[in-house]
C-alpha cells in the first residue's frame, strides 16, 4: 500500500493486480476548528492540533496493519511523525514501512508513484 499524507488527508493506494484501488481519510482538525480554537487560546490550539493527529494516525495505522509492506509519501513532515508512531509500536514490527519525500502530486502522479515504488 502507499500512502499520500499531509496533515490535513491521507490517500491510501492500494495495488492490487497493477490497478489501484484509493480511499481517502481526512484529518479532524480543520481550518474552521484551528481558528476556534486559536480564539481561546494559542496553548489551547496546539493541544487540540496534537490530539486531531494522534486520532488521525490511528486511524491510518489501522489500515497500515492489514498489509505487509508500506510506503508513506508526501510533501509534508506528517509521513515522519507517523512513520516514527509506527517503528515504535510492536504491533508493526513485521512490515515493512519506508518514508518518502515528494511534492503535491496529482491523482495520476500518486497512482505512478505506488506503482513505480513496488514494480
Amino acid at each position: 500500500m502507499g500512502i499520500w499524507m499531509d496533515h490535513s488527508n491521507a490517500y491510501l493506494l492500494e495495488l492490487i493486480h497493477d490497478k489501484i484501488v484509493q480511499n481517502s481519510l481526512a484529518s479532524g482538525f480543520t481550518i474552521e476548528e484551528r481558528e476556534s480554537s486559536l480564539q481561546k487560546s494559542e496553548h489551547f490550539m496546539h493541544n487540540k492540533e496534537q490530539q486531531q493527529h494522534a486520532v488521525f494516525y490511528k486511524k491510518i495505522g489501522e489500515k497500515i496493519r492489514l498489509f505487509q509492506e508500506v510506503v508513506l509519501f508526501g510533501p509534508t513532515e506528517a509521513k515522519y511523525e507517523l512513520f516514527n508512531l509506527l517503528k515504535a509500536d510492536h504491533l508493526f514490527s513485521d512490515i515493512k514501512i519506508e518514508a518518502k519525500d515528494t511534492d503535491k502530486l496529482t491523482e495520476s502522479e500518486m497512482y505512478a508513484f505506488v506503482r513505480e515504488y513496488f514494480k
